[in-house]
Formats: C-alpha cells, structure tokens, sequence
C-alpha cells in the first residue's frame, strides 16, 4: 500500500540533485530582454512619427509631452491619484477574490450547489461594467464602497470560474488513490484536490486582477474626484489627449507590475511542479 509520503503533490529533491541542477543559465534571457525594449522601441517610433508630422499630435501626443504633462502634475498630486486607484483595485480584488474562492470550491465540491448556483452566475458574469454603476451609485451612495464594490464583482466571476474548472479538472486516478489510502473528505481536498487545482486558479486570479484594473477605470469614470479614472475623464473633458494617454501609460504600467507580483507568487506556490514548460526551458528552447 502506498505511503502517505507518495500522496503528496509536492515531492522534495534531496540536497546533492538539487546542488546538481543548481540555477541553470536562462536560455529566454534575451528574448526578455528584447521584451523589455520593445516597448521603449515602439514609444521612440511614436516620437519620431509625431515630430515627423506623420501622425497628428492633437491626436497622438509624442511620449515626450506626456511624461512632461505627468511630470508637470507633481510627485504628490500624481501619488494620490495613483494610491486611491491601487488601494481601490486591492480592497476590490481581496474581496472578490475570497468570495469567489469560497464561492469556486463549494460548487466544485458539491454538484448540487454547482447546478443551483451555475445559471445565475453565468448570467451575472455576462452583465458589462458599466451597466452595475447606476445600481450600485443609487444603493451605495457615491462613496468608496461603490467603487470597491464593482472592483470586487470584475474579479468574483473570473477567480470563480477557475475554481470550479481547476477542482473539476483533477484527475480521476489521483482520487481513487486516496479513496484506497481512505483519506477524510478534509485530507483530499488539502492534499490532493486543492494542489492539483492551483494552477488554474492561479491563471484566474491573474484574469481576475486584470478585470479589477478596468473595472476601477470604470468606477472611477463615473463617479471620483482621485484616481487614474478621474485623470482619463478630466483628459477627455478639457481636450488634453496628453493627460489621457499619461493615465493610460500609468495604468498599463501598474496593471503590469501587480501581474509580476501575483505571477512571481504563482511560481514560489508552485515550484514542486515538473511541467512540459519547465523542461523545454531547462533544456533550451528554440
């Protein structure tokens, strides 16, 4: 009979194999590096076509004046538009992201719940953006809650999703296992179903804070006197396509960093796994 130690999805390297395949040179170096200018790249084209004429400037601002228009805003004022759109996307996303976790895994555990609740979930995820803010303004007020509250409805539906389809999606074998090794309801889920789901989940809390990001935008579009929104729509009312395009840049940016971070976490949580794309890296890729 198999040990408890060959149930777990997380199988430890012995210290002289790890010292062995110790931090191999990363064939994709640069290709991130060329990731990394291709943007820069793509900016400088976009300043030489406005200098150029070639593009309208009243239409596309050359990069140059846009991140003097920021510039010209100040460290503070741009810092307070900046923190109240990050701490809105967090508080947002922390509260849709835990709903939908609790939410995803009852109706993976549980056939029933997943009928029950299915049909009203796929017909709410369907309902754009812009459509919840009136509802939410006139219930809500125009505080912070509603802004947070629409945050947390871009990420429930995603991060819900993902959890069903990534318990759904366990192999059978893996369950018949421990059903023989007699492991509680508690134990297979923690030790069998949970890790083998991760992964998923991990790409729908991904798609997850990428909706929250626009979903703020939407909030903020509507009803904010701070925020990167507010900047986009006060850009779009004076007629400065520079203060627009800045808050877009600003928003690309950010939304790029909190994906690092999440996607960095995904990588430490789940360093135990042995995948097709592990191997093709450490083994160079063409």
């Amino acid at each position: 009979m198999p040990t408890d130690e060959s149930l777990t999805l997380h199988p430890r390297t012995h210290p002289a194999a790890a010292a062995g395949r110790a931090a191999p040179s990363d064939p994709l170096r640069r290709w991130r590096m060329a990731g990394l200018i291709l943007p820069i790249a793509f900016l400088a084209l976009i300043e030489a076509l406005v200098r150029a004429a070639i593009l309208p400037a009243h239409l596309v601002p050359a990069p140059s004046s846009i991140f003097e228009t920021l510039w010209q805003l100040g460290g503070e004022r741009l810092g307070r538009h900046i923190g109240a759109s990050t701490l809105r996307v967090l508080a947002g996303f922390g509260i849709g992201a835990a709903f939908a976790l609790l939410a995803g895994a009852a109706m993976g555990l549980s056939r029933r719940l997943d009928a029950l609740f299915d049909p009203a979930f796929q017909a709410l995820r369907a309902i754009p953006s812009l459509a919840w803010v009136p509802i939410l303004l006139l219930w809500m007020g125009i505080d912070e809650a509603p802004k947070i509250a629409l945050v947390a409805i871009g990420a429930f539906f995603p991060v819900q999703l993902s959890v069903v389809a990534g318990i759904r999606g366990v192999d059978r074998k893996l369950l018949e296992l421990g059903e023989v090794n007699r492991l509680s309801r508690r134990a297979l889920f923690t030790r069998i179903l949970l890790p083998a789901s991760l992964p998923q989940i991990f790409t729908g809390l991904r798609t997850g804070l990428s909706l929250a990001w626009m979903f703020m935008v939407a909030a903020e579009l509507i009803a904010a006197t701070r925020g990167l929104g507010y900047l986009l729509s006060e850009g779009r009312e004076t007629g400065r396509p520079d203060l627009v395009f800045g808050a877009i840049l600003l928003l690309a940016l950010l939304g790029k960093l909190s994906d690092s971070v999440l996607k960095a976490l995904e990588a430490r949580v789940l360093r135990w796994r042995d995948t097709a794309s592990d191997q093709a890296v450490s083994g160079g890729v063409r």
